[in-house]
């Protein structure tokens, strides 16, 4: 994947496989971050290319050995505006911020959830920070869902935005979370290797998707405490796909406590959210040589159910 500038993402691809496929149905494949309609968006407005000319319709059927890029334009400016809503501020610097998220608060703007995001929070903090990386998501360095709570980290300025976004991009910021699932892993240690892609059958969803019908996603694990019918889970997710550490934990027959999406619909222990933090991130800053920790302690309703397991040991 490259960049022609610094507001427009171009994705380059090769098509690999020894029969044909529809252009569309392999773009979802291969982009799942985007629907079906906006890459058909896309090639209508010629900004897909086959073979180094535009793509003629959604449904031109792709040969072995063809390049296919896609433009991705900038998007419109969303205008978010800054709202006075109180941000646990782990650590500042001239060039970045590290926030300690709620649970139930939405990253950045988006269709339900106009106001009352951590980007409009961040603005109403430090409204220099609107327009950094040219994009509706200012300063926004990587994302946590709606429903996890912890670390997240937010740039100040172009430099730092990209110096962090490549540290994520190449695996370096290393991330650790907590989950506690229902049941145990098969092993008390361990390394899921499971693509992830849109869910063929709800598109508003994730699924574990058949090589080559997903993206790389991979998780390290490890036990940290074991209850009667639950386990705490350290987990290091090595890619950042959406939902992956709720999707592998699911593939390993034990998911995320509470995830009423892609676990139980009925949560084994009653609680407003699923239980998953984000712990601890290890990134380095800008201009700095080794990495620096930052953690995140667990939110009293997680201690809370902990405290709960603990006592009926």
């Amino acid at each position: 994947m490259g960049s022609s500038k610094v507001d427009e993402k171009v994705h380059l691809f090769v098509y690999q496989k020894e029969s044909g496929q529809r252009l569309d149905k392999y773009l979802v494949e291969q982009l799942p971050e985007y629907s079906r309609a906006r890459l058909q968006a896309l090639i209508d407005s010629r900004l897909v290319q086959v073979a180094g000319q535009p793509a003629f319709k959604s449904g031109q059927m792709l040969e072995k050995g063809q390049e296919i890029s896609v433009r991705i334009p900038p998007p419109a400016p969303a205008n978010v505006q800054p709202e006075n809503i109180p941000i646990d501020v782990v650590f500042e610097n001239q060039d970045l911020l590290v926030i300690n998220k709620p649970a139930g608060m939405v990253v950045h703007p988006a269709v339900g959830h106009p106001s009352g995001t951590l980007v409009n929070a961040v603005l109403g903090y430090d409204p220099d920070m609107e327009g950094v990386g040219g994009e509706e998501r200012p300063g926004v360095v990587h994302r946590l869902d709606k429903g996890t709570s912890g670390l997240i980290i937010l740039a100040k300025n172009d430099h730092a935005l990209h110096w962090l976004q490549e540290q994520f991009s190449t695996r370096q910021a290393e991330k650790t979370y907590l989950a506690l699932v229902d049941g145990r892993p098969p092993t008390p240690v361990g390394r899921v290797e499971a693509a992830i892609g849109r869910d063929p059958g709800h598109r508003k969803q994730m699924a574990i998707r058949p090589a080559g019908r997903g993206r790389e996603a991979v998780s390290e694990y490890k036990t940290i405490e074991n209850f009667s019918n639950h386990s705490l889970l350290e987990i290091h997710p090595l890619t950042g796909r959406t939902h992956q550490i709720r999707l592998h934990c699911a593939f390993l027959d034990c998911p995320v406590v509470g995830d009423t999406v892609y676990g139980h619909k009925k949560p084994t222990i009653e609680m407003d959210r699923y239980f998953l933090h984000a712990l601890r991130l290890n990134i380095r800053l800008p201009a700095a040589t080794i990495p620096q920790l930052f953690e995140a302690s667990l939110p009293v309703d997680l201690e809370v159910i902990l405290a709960g397991l603990r006592s009926k040991i």
